[in-house]
């Protein structure tokens, strides 16, 4: 069964987390999606970026992350014949996900302009640091302290206290789904018009955007957000961490007033319920801090199978912290992606629960396969695709405009 975007051929022009994402949402999705790196770096940075102790050739951990189901062709854009390679894809191509810098973009020939002269249909979806015409490169960390990430992050309770990054590259993350977005609103414009379109999208304003609550609580009721840890500023108890008699780590989301005299219930302790320092939400925001004491002292006593079990049946919203191996005894085989010899190495970019949609689900990732070696796929799309000769293929390889290489996979450890 062909995928919804079997049709489509997408140009991949970064690097990185943010369009790589967007890259590989498509293929998951059936489109052919072909991603030119750079002979000067062997590919993608990202295939170097390994943990310790990692083997794993130029597919690292981190390269696994974002770019399955595509092809890897090694072009020098700093060369004309490199351009000229490049040029000739774009002509074949309906999509093209770029993450130059805008001024680089112009030097390469890359930009929206020129390519439109090759593809006046052509859709180009370019990810920014900040702004459209900003030459400031934008890095996931140094965005996360300046979209106010890092002040709002962290346990202002603990002794060594200082601002804090998130632990994954969520501005990298957020940008790639709001380009998604506008990629998929050009593709029903182009299907309606008949027009291509230039969106980009900023690491920056992808950060703003996503701020939700904590930025209104500004904007609207005046207040600067300060660092709460796992706390909500808004309800209580919601986020907090408490430790079971087994010593685990276990969360509580109560919401309601109805949940929270649950829990009391639960917990051999109605009487918190009615006390006036907790009876509404309000007061419970207020009183926190006391809150939290009473509750853990309430719950260190309950084994946390116990808790979590007893919390289920009464409708209290509570969870387990879990550790990455605890999470993937859970993870549903959707969400998945599978090298050919059954091995999970990857998750997909698109999880929306397949079944609901006739004719997409069975086809999911059904074609993908594992990420690209670096440059594996150069001469088959230069004689394949594009119609090179042997020869002219050859030169371009002899002239260093393009690198062609064949590696061996490496086993998973």
């Amino acid at each position: 069964m062909k995928g919804i975007f079997s049709d489509l051929v997408v140009l991949e022009l970064a690097g990185v987390l943010a369009g790589p994402s967007v890259g590989q949402f498509f293929a998951e999705l059936g489109a052919r999606v072909i991603k030119l790196e750079n002979p000067s770096t062997q590919g993608d940075v990202t295939r170097t970026w390994k943990m310790p102790g990692e083997v794993s050739g130029d597919q690292s951990s981190y390269f696994h992350s974002c770019n399955w189901g595509k092809e890897s062709v090694g072009v020098n854009l700093k060369s004309l014949e490199g351009q000229a390679v490049m040029h000739a894809l774009v002509a074949k191509s309906h999509l093209v996900v770029t993450n130059f810098l805008p001024q680089a973009a112009r030097k390469l020939k890359a930009d929206y302009e020129s390519l439109r002269l090759l593809n006046p249909e052509i859709i180009v979806g370019s990810i920014v640091g900040y702004d459209p015409e900003s030459d400031r490169p934008g890095y996931d960390a140094i965005i996360q302290a300046e979209a106010g990430y890092y002040y709002i992050n962290g346990d202002p309770q603990s002794p060594d206290w200082k601002p804090t990054k998130m632990p994954v590259p969520l501005m990298d993350i957020l940008a790639g789904h709001q380009l998604k977005q506008a990629l998929l609103l050009a593709i029903l414009k182009k299907n309606t018009t008949g027009r291509g379109s230039n969106v980009t999208v900023s690491l920056f304003d992808s950060a703003v955007s996503a701020l939700t609550n904590q930025a209104t609580s500004y904007l609207v009721a005046g207040q600067v957000p300060s660092p709460m840890g796992s706390e909500h500023p808004n309800i209580a108890p919601y986020g907090s961490v408490y430790k079971s008699s087994d010593g685990r780590n276990v969360v509580l989301a109560v919401g309601t007033d109805r949940q929270f005299l649950s829990l009391c219930e639960l917990l051999n302790r109605p009487e918190l319920a009615t006390d006036p320092r907790f009876e509404k939400n309000a007061d419970r925001v207020k009183h926190r801090s006391v809150l939290k004491l009473l509750l853990q002292n309430a719950i260190a006593k309950v084994d946390r199978s116990v808790l979590l079990n007893d919390c289920k049946k009464n409708g209290i919203p509570a969870g387990a912290v879990h550790r990455m191996d605890e999470v993937f005894e859970r993870v549903p085989d959707h969400v998945m992606l599978q090298n050919t010899d059954g091995n999970s190495w990857g998750v997909r970019e698109c999880v929306a629960w397949p079944h609901y949609q006739e004719g997409i689900g069975e086809s999911l990732a059904a074609h993908l396969c594992s990420p690209p070696h670096y440059a594996a796929s150069t001469r088959k799309v230069l004689t394949d695709y594009l119609g090179y000769s042997d020869s002219e293929t050859n030169e371009l390889i002899r002239s260093k405009a393009v690198e062609c290489r064949l590696v061996q996979p490496i086993q998973k450890q």
